[in-house]
Order: structure tokens, then sequence, then C-alpha cells
């Protein structure tokens, strides 16, 4: 099973995002992991469609998109138009999350379920055969820079069971908390794809921070 960084841009200096990731693409980062919040699903509002498109003209890394909305199927179709690779979605969220990772699939992207810290594993289940990626929230979603939360290893490592059990090729992605500690932690439990933040923009050497995180090594 092949482990993937995607680097949260919600630690980036956004008055120097273009440089910020050509230092993604120099450095080994896999992906670049976009944060998009309402204000009423969380309590927070981030960027939108606006920086998507800029993004996308801009490089060529794959943009993983986590939607953090209340209705999600309404904005698919426009954020798969602004070069979205993946997206994610809240099982949380008002939407069916059945018919949203069908348009997700029809629009050409990568489908993938979001899960909070507090929803059991088991509200994903039913939906494995459908997607490509779990994401499974290791802190409250909604800001950066929050400690990880050790009670949802179990849960990562419920999602790969049962992925296993049906014999599917499905990723799981964690967000939140992540660094060259904790990264060996979710990894063991069955996680390969890392979002990290701050651990990533804040190292001094980017590119070995990004290798600690797929070798679980402390860096």
């Amino acid at each position: 099973m092949k482990n993937y960084v995607s680097a949260s841009v919600l630690s980036a200096d956004m008055l120097h995002l273009g440089s910020e990731i050509r230092k993604l693409e120099t450095s080994g980062i896999d992906m670049l992991h976009f944060d998009v919040m309402d204000g009423i699903f969380v309590n927070n509002i981030t960027f939108g469609l606006p920086v998507l498109e800029q993004v996308r003209k801009a490089s060529y890394i794959t943009l993983d998109v986590h939607l953090m909305i209340k209705d999600p199927a309404k904005y698919i179709k426009r954020f798969a138009d602004a070069g979205a690779d993946m997206i994610s979605f809240h099982v949380e969220s008002d939407s069916d999350a059945l018919e949203t990772l069908k348009a997700i699939r029809e629009c050409g992207v990568k489908p993938a379920i979001a899960i909070k810290p507090a929803t059991p594993a088991e509200a994903v289940f039913g939906l494995l055969p459908y997607l490509d990626m779990v994401l499974v929230m290791t802190v409250e979603p909604g800001f950066g820079g929050q400690s990880f939360m050790p009670e949802t290893v179990d849960k990562i490592r419920a999602v790969r069971s049962k992925i296993n059990e049906l014999g599917l090729d499905v990723d799981i992605e964690v967000d939140g908390g992540i660094n060259g500690q904790t990264s060996a932690i979710v990894r063991d439990a069955g996680a390969n794809v890392l979002v990290s933040g701050s651990f990533l923009f804040h190292a001094e050497d980017m590119a070995a921070a990004a290798n600690a995180l797929k070798d679980d090594m402390i860096c």
C-alpha cells in the first residue's frame, strides 16, 4: 500500500501561496489538501472556488479538496470544474451520501467521505464500495493547529479492517495533528494518506519532514 503526504493549505503563507506551492512540488509532497469551510457546518470560513481555480492554473499538484460545508451536493460540479482531483465531504452533512459520491464520480473526480471523531466507523461501511478514500478526522473539523486525538486510532483500524474484509482498494486519509510522532501511530492503524500542516510548512527541510511522515521516522 503506497503512502502519500497531503499538505494542508491552512498552514501555508497565503500572501505567498504561489511560492509555497512551488516548495511543495520540489519537496516530494503528493497532494495539496484544500479545506473548504462555510461557517455553518463548522464554525470557521476559509477558501472557496476562486482560490482553487487559481491554484489549479498555477500547479500540477494533486488537489485534495475537503468540503466542510452543509450541503456539498450543490457544489460538486463547481469544485470539479475548478480543478479538484479528489473531493471529500462529510457523512454528517445534509447531502445524501451515496448520491453525492456518484455525482463526484460522474464529474471524473475521485470520491471520498470524511468522518468526524465522534461519528462511529460503521457510518461509512456501507459506502466503501463507492469511494476511493475515507478521511478519518483525528481532530474536530474547523480549525488547523489542533492536537491529535488518540481515541480516533481505533476508528482508523476499524475502517481498514472493513476495507480488507470487503477486498477493496480504498485509501484511508487522516487529518489533524499529524507529525513525525503521530504518523507512526496512524500508519500502524492502517492509514496511508497523511494530511499535515504546520509540521510541513514550518519545517526547516520540508522534504525531510515529508519523508518522515511516509517512513514513520521521527523528524
